[in-house]
């Protein structure tokens, strides 16, 4: 016969479980049902426009005293917290989630909120700051993981509504993703970082035979992203350049810019002085 000892121990058992069935996590010991008013995830309804929400912007951010626990289990499996994010590179698929998370707690004590740029990962330290790229149409977005998730097999990064939305990837639900931390030391490392850097950055954007298009679009990109153009002809191509720029990291903005505004196949080129012209 079962005592009441065991009864109440399969009871917070099965508490326990359900307050870690989710990418959200709260302090307080809710019940999933109590916890959540939406039984199952969906869009939003009447959603604004995420279209012009801002990438999250890297900087210095010492981890979060919550959410950081070295090792912690969710469904019987369990997971380590990496000491820091720095060199972390992933590929795997990435899924989002939305109305039924939004406006509770992640687990480092924040509010989720499905518009901003954030995402949960299952052992990056929170927070962090992560390049995303989409491997079926090459568009990449910059979020801030501040949540843990996503305990489904084969998913590596649990994306927010608009960063998923600005992915192309809310059809589909999922899509190959490759990963990548951006990360500093400390608050200095960030300009320590671009003074050992002498090198030149352009953004290669678009290549073709046609001078006058390249002009055309030239000028159109030196107004939208006040930034200096140039076009380089050679082999009946003509190939437009924005440039030259002196920091790594604003050439990597401004290619994430150029991407997301048409022009996908866009890259980063590195010079060193003595070879501008």
């Amino acid at each position: 016969m079962q005592t009441k000892f065991q009864s109440l121990t399969v009871i917070a058992i099965a508490a326990a479980a359900l307050m870690l069935n989710g990418c959200s996590s709260n302090n307080q010991p809710k019940s999933q049902d109590e916890r959540y008013s939406i039984k199952h995830d969906k869009p939003p309804e009447n959603a604004p426009d995420v279209s012009k929400v801002e990438d999250a912007y890297p900087k210095y951010e010492p981890y979060s005293k919550q959410g950081n626990n070295m090792t912690y289990t969710v469904r019987g499996k369990s997971y380590t917290v990496l000491d820091t994010g720095k060199n972390f590179k992933q590929s795997g698929y990435a899924s989002w989630y939305g109305a039924k998370f939004h406006g509770h707690l992640t687990s480092n004590g924040e509010t989720y909120d499905m518009y901003s740029m954030s995402a949960a990962h299952k052992t990056l330290p929170l927070p962090s700051y992560v390049k995303v790229t989409n491997h079926a149409n090459n568009k990449q977005v910059v979020v801030r993981v501040n949540d843990r998730g996503p305990f489904h097999e084969g998913r590596i990064i649990d994306l927010s509504y608009a960063a998923a939305y600005k992915l192309d990837m809310l059809k589909t639900g999922t899509a190959k993703v490759s990963i990548e931390v951006i990360h500093f030391d400390s608050p200095r490392s960030i300009a320590l970082e671009e003074l050992r850097d002498d090198s030149i950055h352009f953004v290669q954007v678009v290549a073709s035979s046609n001078k006058a298009k390249i002009e055309q679009i030239a000028e159109q990109m030196a107004k939208q992203f006040q930034v200096n153009t140039q076009v380089v002809s050679g082999d009946g191509l003509h190939r437009l350049q924005l440039g030259p720029i002196g920091q790594h990291y604003l050439a990597e903005q401004l290619l994430l810019k150029v991407k997301q505004s048409g022009y996908p196949q866009s890259y980063l080129l590195q010079q060193k002085p003595q070879q501008t012209q």
